[in-house]
């Protein structure tokens, strides 16, 4: 039986959270919804101290941003772009365009429709975060779309040249630096000087999030990308420092980012926990890790890998690092996951910044429904239909107008009914079935 040796902050506390960032969350889109571009001006001043003549970045800017950065550092954004695009290209040529003959004369199919527009915001208020540009703005252009708006708030009073330099180079159509609620819901309501998004990615803080998830119906959401969450699952086979170091290396994204361990080994744990604080009194980001690891670590024991991988399935974390004697089994057993990395040679570091795979991922339990961000996400799957012959029509509409009686729906019986009258030359009376 799973035993919890450190526990966080309670639920009663989180609940009581998430009601005050949904009240803010609301005022400010009804503000956005109603007055625009007026708005989301005073609302960036108030947030970030930003109020430039233009929040869109002109080309002159764009390039000046490149300018800023070392050959090396292109070299190195340029480098995980060229990962992300491989992992989404192949992901691409999974999905293909079907057309199947099914009964003679009816043919069916499917096409993957890129979506139109697209807003990737990209997080930047604590750390300009490089990454999350290559993670929308590059895997939404392999998909196809045309329209791609990139924002990101200002970091240290200026565009964050890093940043603007992977929208730019990832192929972003749009950039503005612009961020918070005020950006999201830009992209998905539109302003004066904004044209509307069809689709919101990127991940963001709890205000983002729940930003997303008022305005999902309004626009597309990749997923409700929340305070990052990792997971380490370790047996004896590696030590402390290892796992301190994964834990607390993203409990630095933030004060309510959620760092568990997951072990079978009671000595580790503890271990593990005692590492943590010493790692603390040397981690320049500490600040931000302990509180996080204060309020939302947790330590939990458990007998076995079975009973290992049936917690892990409960906590659905987002990140999952898997450091045992046999990771594949973790990789065959589990199912609740947003992203596995499996061995002690791999981390979630990896990645979150460079190894081609998609670092947008569900939180908050959603892992249970969704997967995260991919190529597929930008595409819509759109059904269609063909037939070919009078003998096909005939025989579809016979069955079509007896299973419309039954369900009392006439209208619809008539639509096969007129066919099979014209195609077939039967007298089938108007409204009633075809026999």
């Amino acid at each position: 039986m799973a035993r919890i040796l450190k526990t966080g902050r309670s639920g009663t506390d989180k609940a009581a959270d998430a009601e005050r960032v949904k009240a803010s969350v609301e005022a400010i889109l009804a503000e956005v919804s109603a007055r625009g571009d007026a708005a989301v001006r005073e609302l960036s001043q108030k947030f970030d101290t930003w109020s430039p003549e233009s929040f869109r970045l002109s080309q002159a800017e764009i390039e000046a941003c490149i300018a800023a950065l070392s050959p090396r550092e292109i070299e190195d954004i340029t480098f995980a772009q060229a990962q992300v695009r491989r992992f989404a290209e192949i992901q691409r040529a999974a999905l293909r365009d079907v057309e199947v003959e099914t009964l003679p004369g009816v043919v069916l199919g499917h096409r993957n429709i890129p979506m139109a527009s697209v807003g990737c915001y990209v997080p930047g208020g604590k750390y300009p975060l490089v990454a999350s540009a290559h993670m929308g703005v590059v895997t939404a252009k392999v998909a196809g779309v045309k329209r791609v708006v990139a924002m990101t708030p200002p970091f240290e009073g200026r565009p964050a040249p890093a940043v603007v330099a992977a929208m730019a180079l990832g192929g972003a159509d749009e950039i503005h630096i612009l961020g918070g609620i005020q950006a999201v819901a830009a992209m998905a309501l539109g302003t004066q000087s904004i044209a509307p998004v069809d689709f919101l990615v990127g991940p963001g803080n709890a205000y983002v999030a729940e930003a997303k998830r008022q305005l999902f119906g309004r626009v597309g959401i990749d997923l409700l990308a929340g305070p990052t969450e990792t997971l380490v699952i370790a047996d004896d086979s590696v030590d402390a420092e290892l796992c301190a170091t994964d834990l607390l290396g993203q409990a630095e994204h933030g004060p309510n980012s959620p760092a568990v361990l997951l072990t079978n080994s009671e000595t580790l744990a503890r271990e593990t926990m005692a590492e943590v604080e010493r790692l603390l009194t040397i981690l320049p980001t500490a600040a931000i890790a302990r509180r996080a690891w204060e309020d939302y670590g947790q330590v939990i024991v458990c007998d076995s890998d079975d009973e290992m991988v049936a917690e892990a399935d409960r906590l659905a974390s987002e990140h999952v690092q898997v450091m045992t004697r046999d990771p594949d089994y973790f990789l065959q057993h589990m199912t609740n996951y947003g992203a596995l990395f499996l061995g002690p040679r791999t981390n979630v570091a990896y990645g979150d910044k460079v190894i081609g795979t998609n670092h947008t991922l569900p939180t908050l339990g959603a892992a249970r429904y969704t997967g995260g961000l991919w190529v597929g996400k930008f595409l819509k799957t759109c059904t269609y239909q063909k037939v070919l012959t009078d003998e096909a029509s005939v025989l579809v509409g016979e069955y079509c107008s007896r299973l419309c009686v039954l369900e009392g729906f006439l209208g619809h019986a008539e639509q096969a009914n007129i066919r099979v009258r014209r195609y077939g030359g039967r007298n089938v009376p108007y409204a009633q079935a075809a026999e």
